[in-house]
């Protein structure tokens, strides 16, 4: 681990969490327990050894922990702790001050749609929003990939979810525009950058369900996407 020799608490936080892949370990297990394994998958080409080295000194300063799960199938999980989920609002800042350097796709770069949902969630409307679940469906994927349910306590975002009101199906950077607000919802509709099944009107209420990009904490990081 890099030591800066500085008293100062951002520094002991770049200690921590400045070496390479440690901030998409964190990401990994923000989405959920994993094993070594679905870690080392996901992380793909990152080598075994620096992943285990990584994960040894996030589990050290109490940012993870390895649970043992048994049968039907035993394993050995690693999870965030108390002190990496309240790393969320930090990931949440850095993943929207990242978006304005996310397009144009590199050449060989991979695309996890859980990788989206962490997106979703860092604009979630907190406020009341619309009463509907939609179903997120994107373009070259056979399942959604996330549920969105509005409601009096706001936005909520889930890896599952059933009896969803409406389905929109689009592309990444469909599902940025009308995020945004930057691709109107019926322009998105009438082009056919996104195609809905079920009530209209459930799936209308999708732009509201996040914070527009003039609304949100770093204003602006969703604009550069296109659709």
């Amino acid at each position: 681990m890099t030591e800066y020799a500085q008293f100062c608490a951002l520094a002991r936080a770049a200690e921590i969490l400045g070496e390479r892949w440690t901030l998409l370990i964190l990401r990994e297990l923000y989405l959920g327990p994993k094993r070594f394994s679905d870690l080392s998958a996901r992380l793909k080409p990152v080598a075994p050894g620096i992943l285990n080295g990584r994960l040894r000194s996030l589990e050290r300063h109490g940012v993870i922990a390895r649970r043992n799960v048994g049968p039907p199938t035993p394993a050995r999980l690693y999870e965030l702790t108390e002190s990496g989920r309240a790393l969320e609002p930090a990931l949440f800042e850095l993943l929207r001050w990242g978006a304005r350097y996310l397009f144009p796709q590199r050449p060989g770069e991979r695309f996890e749609t859980e990788w989206l949902v962490m997106v979703l969630r860092a604009y979630l409307r907190r406020g009341p929003t619309p009463n509907h679940l939609i179903a997120l469906r994107i373009e070259g994927f056979a399942s959604p990939v996330a549920w969105i349910h509005g409601g009096e306590a706001g936005t909520e975002v889930a890896l599952f979810g059933e009896g969803e009101d409406a389905t929109v199906e689009t592309s990444v950077g469909g599902v940025l525009g009308l995020m945004s607000s930057r691709l109107p919802f019926e322009d998105a509709v009438a082009s056919d950058t996104a195609r809905v099944t079920g009530s209209m009107e459930a799936a209308r209420a999708f732009p509201s369900y996040f914070l527009a990009a003039g609304e949100a904490p770093t204003a602006g990081t969703l604009e550069s996407a296109s659709p």
